[in-house]
C-alpha cells in the first residue's frame, strides 16, 4: 500500500472529470425523456388487457427507464448532481 503523499500527488495530477453529455443539453434531454415517459404512461393506461402482457411489460419498462434517466437529468439541471 502506498503512503498518503503518493496518493495525494496522484490525485492532483489526474485529469478533471468531463461528462459525456454536455451540461447545456441536460434541460432539453430531461424534457424529452420526461415527455416520452408521460406519453408512454398515457399509452399504457389505454392498452387493452391481454392474456400474455408482453406489450404492457415492454411499454411500462420503457416508460420506467426513460423516467429514471429523465429525473436524473432534471436533478442535474437543477444543480443537484447525483
Amino acid at each position: 500500500m502506498t503512503d498518503y503523499g503518493t496518493v495525494q500527488a496522484l490525485h492532483a495530477s489526474a485529469p478533471a472529470f468531463a461528462p459525456l453529455v454536455p451540461l447545456a443539453l441536460l434541460p432539453y434531454l430531461a424534457f424529452l425523456l420526461l415527455a416520452a415517459t408521460f406519453a408512454l404512461a398515457f399509452y399504457f393506461s389505454t392498452l387493452p388487457t391481454d392474456k400474455f402482457p408482453l406489450r404492457e411489460l415492454a411499454v411500462a419498462s420503457t416508460a420506467s427507464l426513460l423516467g429514471g434517466f429523465g429525473v436524473v437529468a432534471m436533478f442535474c439541471t437543477a444543480g443537484v448532481y447525483v
